[in-house]
């Protein structure tokens, strides 16, 4: 993960499996779309309460965390 550059082209969600899922990224793929996708799921539930939302270095989250904020202004 220290390798990791946000926002980069690069497989992100296989190079987290590969740091934090027994048998990484293949193994999880092989175990097809569905488990997958529940994994994802379970790492975001996981992940979400350790961000500071302010202070996110992603371009590409803070674009669409502005957008969010701009909808829910509309409302």
């Amino acid at each position: 993960m220290n390798t990791y550059v946000s926002d980069s082209v690069c497989g992100t969600w296989e190079r987290l499996a590969d740091a934090v899922y027994k048998g990484g990224s293949q193994h999880l793929s092989s175990l097809g779309w569905h488990v997958v996708g529940a994994e994802k799921s379970a790492w975001a539930e996981n992940i979400t309460p350790h961000m500071d939302l302010d202070n996110n270095t992603s371009p590409s989250f803070n674009y669409f965390l502005g957008k969010l904020r701009e909808l829910a202004e509309i409302s």
